[in-house]
């Protein structure tokens, strides 16, 4: 399977609309949803025209930033390139080798896959930072010169022009000619391969470093893992779907609320008794 430059192009564009520049769909549209590996995955899908094998995909890697935050503008990754680079990369290098999708082989290759392009992302994200200073500069430059024209220039057109340079073109060149390679060196990746296995497993794991991660930030105390442990049981055993397993936690945590504002207002009422004493 290979990648068109139409397709390449079109994930490029995705990629630019994902980003977080008021002159594309801003932060919470771009780079809090589109940004985000599950919800690129629908566009992707639609790109390469398989939604469900780009969702099935998107499922590790979504796992494995499920925690990500951006605290001050730091970032670990930047998930355009994981959304937009490595979902079609791996979906490419798992069909190029008829691996079942939702397999644990494929399922390694996109956490992998996931964790690489994450680092790209980090150089897009600081890039795109580093260009758009410039254009500060030179708005400030003709502000001082009572040019205030240029505040359109500097917040609406030319962060359209960094996300060209930055988004746009390396995730189109990378998708197109990545995809191309994936299937030239298809030989030179044979599945029983020892680094192939050590890919997978290493793939397979990162999952579970997201997962480690979002409970270190959700956590208060240690019996709160009771609630996870427990949830992740009973969504295995009872062999329930994510919007099922979703239903039935949101009913847990509507009976937990009602629990905890039932002693709430119990203490309350005690404390206006003392007083009334």
């Amino acid at each position: 399977m290979s990648i068109s430059w139409l397709q390449a192009g079109l994930l490029g564009f995705m990629s630019v609309l994902a980003a977080s520049t008021p002159a594309a769909l801003g932060t919470t549209v771009g780079n809090y949803t589109l940004n985000r590996p599950l919800v690129a995955s629908l566009f992707v899908g639609l790109i390469l025209g398989d939604v469900p094998g780009a969702i099935t995909i998107a499922i590790p890697m979504q796992i494995i930033y499920i925690a990500l935050v951006t605290p001050g503008g730091t970032v670990a990754a930047d998930l355009r390139a994981v959304s937009y680079i490595g979902i079609p990369l791996a979906y490419v290098t798992c069909v190029s080798q008829g691996l079942d999708l939702a397999g644990a082989e494929a399922q390694g290759i996109a956490g992998a896959l996931g964790a690489l392009v994450g680092t790209v992302g980090t150089v897009m994200f600081y890039g795109t930072a580093m260009m758009n200073l410039f254009w500060q500069h030179y708005g400030w430059a003709r502000l001082d010169k009572g040019d205030f024209n240029v505040l359109t220039k500097v917040e609406v057109f030319l962060p359209i022009v960094t996300h060209i340079v930055i988004s746009f073109i390396p995730v189109t060149i990378l998708v197109y000619y990545g995809a191309g390679a994936v299937e030239n060196f298809k030989s030179a990746l044979p599945m029983e391969a020892w680094y192939m296995k050590a890919l997978f497993t290493l793939g397979s794991l990162l999952p579970a470093v997201g997962i480690a991660i979002l409970l270190k930030s959700v956590i208060n105390k240690t019996t709160d893992l009771i609630y996870f442990v427990g949830g992740f049981a009973l969504a295995k055993s009872l062999g329930l779907s994510l919007l099922a397993a979703t239903a039935i936690g949101g009913m847990f945590a509507f009976v937990n609320f009602q629990i905890a504002m039932a002693s709430y207002k119990g203490a309350s009422s005690g404390a206006d008794d003392e007083e009334d004493i």
